[in-house]
């Protein structure tokens, strides 16, 4: 499996000549969906989901399809006949991946401010996508984590903690597109050090395997 990051919460997954594309949103570049066979959403933000970039994926590929929670569907009425609703503890294949949803809320921002649901998604029991939530998934054996390090729902001891309570080999930093450069090396270096696990922030458009 090779995993590739790109924008700030976007991850392409590629194996087997498949490929699968976690929140590709207003943050990440469009050429993240070339060649895309399934799509995963993990809630409403538009830092996560952005709709047009959707639409002219799927004018190129008719028969990419897109997974979501319900509650997203409205925002994705031009694409109705491709999206499959998806809840928490849901089990499902996506371009051959296997995956399982977790989760179930966006984390608070501010109690002023309405929570939207929010999905983790694991594929093929090893890579865990969490969207904007430090849910844990229960039960699982994470061998790559996605961990966000930025953001107005969150501070750097909420993830620190999340990576220790998941307990995966390696750690890649997510949702860091709103760092400044002096935020990205404070960050990285408090993460590196505190993680206990292997911890990395990769550029967009990098892969590995």
């Amino acid at each position: 499996m090779r995993l590739t990051k790109f924008g700030h919460a976007c991850v392409r997954f590629e194996q087997d000549g498949a490929v699968l594309v976690i929140d590709p949103g207003s943050l990440t570049a469009r050429e993240a969906l070339d060649g895309v066979d399934a799509v995963l959403v993990t809630h409403e933000h538009l830092d996560h989901l952005d709709v047009n970039a959707l639409v002219d994926a799927l004018e190129k590929r008719p028969s990419v399809t897109v997974h979501t929670h319900p509650a997203v569907m409205p925002k994705l009425d031009a694409l109705r006949d491709v999206v499959t609703a998806v809840d928490a503890g849901d089990e499902f294949t996506a371009a051959g991946f296997g995956v399982r949803a977790y989760g179930g809320w966006h984390a608070e921002i501010h109690p002023d401010i309405p929570r939207v649901p929010n999905l983790g998604f694991l594929v093929d029991d090893s890579v865990y996508h969490p969207g904007d939530s430090f849910d844990v998934p229960v039960g699982a054996r994470v061998e790559t984590l996605f961990v966000p390090v930025s953001g107005p729902w969150l501070k750097l001891s909420d993830s620190v903690d999340f990576v220790r309570a998941v307990g995966p080999r390696r750690a890649y930093a997510l949702h860091d597109g709103l760092l400044s450069d002096a935020g990205i090396a404070v960050t990285d270096s408090n993460m590196t050090q505190l993680s206990r696990c292997e911890y990395a922030r990769l550029t967009p458009g990098t892969s590995v395997d």
